[in-house]
């Protein structure tokens, strides 16, 4: 029997990628969207976009319209209360990064799910992507022996500093948003952290943050995170929101290398390159994209059948990510103060 899903806040990423997943995903029916912006759900609700049953401006009808989860896409600040709202409820709840603002606001969120009992995920897709489980395969089979040093890097312009690339046409919301809200690291550096994590299975125990600014935010636009894991291994992860923001033909670099004592994993999504070379010669991998939120739904509706958490990310590690994030990117401001 498939599960309803209710969505709430109906933004830009639950447009292009949580409505089409729960919508295409076996096992899961895209059941209720919430969002105060009236227009907004009832569009997104309508024959011609999703075919939602249940379009909510009010939390009230949200939850009075038959749903067995949630799938949280509102933004950081206000995913706390989104949160408490759906623990109230007994539901269980898939969250989109960052879980909360800061240690206290997501452990709060935790408590609330565990005096609940209900599982409380995070939405980190890129470990769905097959690239990133063919990664943790290999990594766990010791294809390349034993990792020493990962560099996972993101440098990009974030849609731009200004409208349509225009200054004349003012500064464009969305890059502005992501800024305030903690800048490069603490939005999608996130995922990085993440992948460190799990790739290797052993949590970081030391972290050191350095930044640039390119603009004139509190959080640094471009930033770097050297961290330690418990295993020895060190993680480098590089994040930009600054990296041609300003350009008429911007350009970006993705990149996953992972260092091991027996060869070298490579991933560059601008070239479309997934490969291993080990001892044994150059080995050619399938390449995928690397985000994918049909395999994070999948991974969710079998959680939600079974009980079992399996690949999905938990509250507690999505809080630890958070935390990490945060460190890095205010021990960069704190020195540019202190240099200053």
């Amino acid at each position: 029997m498939s599960k309803k899903i209710g969505l709430m806040g109906c933004g830009n990423v639950a447009t292009y990628g949580h409505l089409p997943a729960i919508r295409d995903t076996e096992g899961l029916e895209l059941h209720a969207i919430y969002d105060p912006n009236s227009k907004q759900v009832h569009d997104l609700a309508s024959p011609e976009r999703f075919d939602v049953p249940n379009a909510c401006d009010t939390e009230e009808a949200f939850f009075a319209s038959g749903i067995d989860a949630v799938t949280i896409t509102s933004p950081a600040p206000f995913h706390e209360a989104n949160v408490l709202s759906a623990t109230a409820h007994g539901l269980p709840i898939l969250c989109e990064k960052p879980l909360a603002m800061d240690k206290a606001q997501g452990q709060r969120m935790i408590d609330a799910a565990q005096a609940a009992n209900v599982p409380l995920y995070v939405a980190f897709c890129y470990r769905f992507s097959p690239s990133a489980l063919k990664i943790k395969e290999l990594v766990t089979q010791g294809a390349i022996g034993d990792v020493r040093s990962l560099r996972l890097i993101y440098n990009w312009d974030c849609h731009g500093k200004y409208n349509h690339r225009d200054p004349a046409q003012g500064i464009a919301k969305h890059r502005e948003g992501r800024m305030l809200e903690g800048g490069p690291m603490v939005d999608c550096g996130t995922h990085q952290i993440d992948l460190a994590q799990w790739w290797l299975g052993s949590p970081v125990v030391r972290a050191t943050g350095h930044g640039a600014w390119a603009d004139e935010y509190e959080a640094p636009d471009h930033v770097y995170a050297h961290l330690d894991h418990d295993n020895g291994t060190h993680t480098m992860v590089e994040m930009s929101y600054s990296y041609g923001h300003t350009m008429k033909e911007p350009e970006n670099s993705f990149v996953y290398q992972l260092i091991g004592t027996e060869g070298v994993i490579n991933y560059d999504r601008n070239i479309s390159r997934f490969e291993m070379r080990n001892m044994h010669g150059t080995h050619i991998l399938e390449y995928h994209h690397e985000k994918d939120f049909g395999g994070m739904y999948r991974a969710y509706a079998q959680a939600l059948h079974t009980g079992e958490a399996g690949n999905m990310p938990t509250a507690i590690e999505g809080l630890r990510v958070t935390d990490l994030a945060v460190e890095v990117t205010e021990q960069a401001i704190a020195a540019r103060h202190k240099t200053n």
